[in-house]
């Protein structure tokens, strides 16, 4: 793991009319490791990816990505730093395969097979227009799919031309990190990626997002089940009611502390109170 953060928050704080999501929050996560954040509902988990994301900013505060400071106006300027998110509704087309999904909105074309990113590319709106209009290279990008999925160890589908519709909940979960990975990503966000998975494919998952970390990603893991955040993360942050309780090391702490801290650790100020 290295010693500077990949991505660090200092202070950030967002607000929605009188309710005050996120208070003052200090995070980071390093590349290769596992970061868990968790927290009972309200307690500021989605707003503070969100604003990672750039779907939202935040209202003070600053945001470093590679010991640079970065403003983060929307998902695409988060995409080309190389944030990714894998949100709990996963995004993926059932009536597409699996290739289509994992290219989805990011199709190569003839005469541009190399191009990792169109998204991430520099180019005039005009130039990708034109660009989009090329027929698809359909062989170069589902050699890049079946490499992505090699290199991730993801061996339970048996074609990539199945259309997502027809794979499980594991497979499903797996083909969309898979899909957030393609892009040379460098900080992948999960959000509760076992949710509604049976133990198999809960098993799957888990193992997914250890190797994620042992390629030198930076992983957030968004979640409820403790018991799958023990095993999978390096570290725990603990939010409460927009606060920032505590970062825990995963092996120096239990479920109780944790918990704990979760239902009653202390705040610097209670919300929506004065003193």
């Amino acid at each position: 793991m290295s010693e500077q953060p990949l991505l660090e928050t200092r202070g950030v704080s967002k607000s929605f009319g009188a309710v005050q999501a996120l208070t003052k929050v200090d995070f980071d996560v390093h590349a290769g490791e596992v970061i868990a954040v968790v927290g009972d509902n309200g307690a500021g988990k989605s707003t503070l990816i969100k604003g990672i994301a750039g779907i939202y900013g935040f209202d003070e505060g600053d945001v470093y990505f590679d010991g640079h400071k970065v403003t983060i106006h929307s998902p695409r300027e988060a995409s080309t730093l190389g944030i990714e998110v894998v949100y709990q509704d996963l995004a993926l087309a059932d009536n597409l395969d699996v290739v289509a999904n994992m290219f989805l909105g990011r199709e190569w074309t003839q005469g541009y097979p190399n191009e990792t990113n169109a998204a991430h590319s520099k180019v005039s709106p005009l130039i990708q227009f034109l660009r989009n209009l090329l027929p698809l290279t359909e062989v170069e990008m589902e050699k890049h799919a079946v490499n992505t999925l090699s290199e991730l160890a993801v061996t339970t589908l048996r074609s990539v031309r199945l259309p997502v519709a027809s794979l499980s909940g594991g497979q499903r979960q797996s083909v969309a990190i898979a899909k957030a990975v393609l892009w040379n990503s460098r900080l992948l966000i999960l959000d509760e990626p076992t949710a509604a998975l049976g133990v198999a494919q809960t098993r799957q998952v888990l193992n997914l997002v250890r190797r994620l970390a042992e390629k030198n990603l930076g992983v957030v893991v968004i979640s409820h089940n403790l018991h799958d955040i023990f095993e999978v993360a390096d570290r725990i942050t603990v939010l409460r009611l927009g606060h920032k309780i505590k970062t825990f090391n995963t092996k120096d702490t239990d479920q109780k502390e944790v918990v704990h801290a979760i239902t009653a650790g202390q705040l610097n100020a209670v919300p929506g109170m004065t003193s």
